[in-house]
């Protein structure tokens, strides 16, 4: 293509390209940008905070009880410092010393280790507790179910339950003849009442919907014990078994005492005979330890079955 110039001559202009003229201009793109974590610098402040909320609770849950054995152990060695027949804190110390360096020896049937009476008499409570549970735990489903029987044995317990458990000690031993199952029967007499009591009132709690359901649905009564009365009955079940195991462990002391051979009871009386003041008190917390020890396996085992429940 050519175009008159000023002097009246053509001139060849250069082609251009319509591609290039047409598209606009690429503008540049901006390089993404690479994210960066953000690190949070912790302050000293609140990096301490959690390890003093734990300490606070450590304290407020081990101080008080520290406390209450102090103030126990200072009476205790103001009563006893001047003297008497009772030891203090430090003849008993020592003498606990000596005691269980050897917990275990055996020198004939009447002279064992405080161990091995320990162990007897709660296999004395297991035996008696067990078969107080696989009577008393059914019973009280029982009972609590259908009104009509609760009728009918509500006053029978009611009439034995306040009698003394050592009151059905001389009854053990006419059945049995012998010391050793009398006392595990008296464990069993004496232990069933709470479990029985407990769990029927735990069955007559349930609401009235569950079981109308139930009724609806055409359960049988297996399918309404375990999948509707068992877990609402729960709680009130290890209410009962907590109580009857400190029952239990109470009994089988006094039990003992009166029918000798091997166990804790039997053990304080022979220490009695002996004049060993200082083992008796031993003895003394050895059975509020291991009855202690008993009840908070019993309520941790409630908590995790009843969480497991829920």
């Amino acid at each position: 293509m050519s175009t008159l110039t000023m002097n009246g001559e053509f001139s060849a202009e250069k082609p251009v390209d319509r591609e290039k003229t047409s598209k606009p201009a690429a503008t540049p793109v901006a390089e993404p940008v690479k994210e960066t974590k953000m690190t949070s610098v912790a302050t000293p402040a609140a990096a301490g905070t959690p390890f003093s909320e734990k300490l606070a609770g450590f304290g407020r849950a081990i101080l008080p009880p520290v406390l209450g054995m102090l103030l126990l152990i200072g009476i205790w060695h103001v009563a006893t410092h001047k003297g008497g027949s009772i030891p203090g804190p430090a003849q008993v110390w020592n003498a606990a010393v000596v005691l269980f360096s050897d917990p275990f020896y055996s020198n004939g049937p009447n002279d064992q280790g405080i161990g091995w009476n320990v162990l007897s008499s709660l296999q004395r409570v297991g035996i008696g507790f067990g078969f107080a549970a696989l009577v008393g735990i059914p019973l009280g489903f029982i009972l609590g179910r259908f009104t009509f029987l609760s009728s009918m044995v509500n006053p029978i317990i009611s009439l034995l339950r306040p009698v003394s458990p050592l009151a059905w000690l001389p009854i053990g031993l006419l059945v049995f003849k012998k010391a050793d199952p009398a006392a595990t029967y008296t464990i069993f007499i004496c232990s069933i009442w709470p479990m029985i009591m407990n769990t029927a009132q735990g069955v007559q709690r349930v609401p009235q919907d569950y079981l109308n359901v139930a009724r609806v649905l055409a359960l049988s009564e297996w399918k309404i014990v375990t999948k509707i009365l068992f877990p609402a009955v729960l709680p009130y079940m290890l209410t009962g078994i907590r109580l009857s195991i400190g029952t239990a462990w109470l009994v089988i002391v006094a039990a003992e005492m009166l029918t000798g051979g091997v166990g804790i009871g039997f053990w304080v009386w022979d220490e009695w005979n002996n004049l060993k003041v200082e083992h008796i008190i031993i003895a003394i917390f050895v059975i509020g330890i291991v009855g202690l020890i008993l009840e908070q396996m019993l309520i941790l085992l409630a908590k995790k079955l009843t969480k497991e429940s829920s």
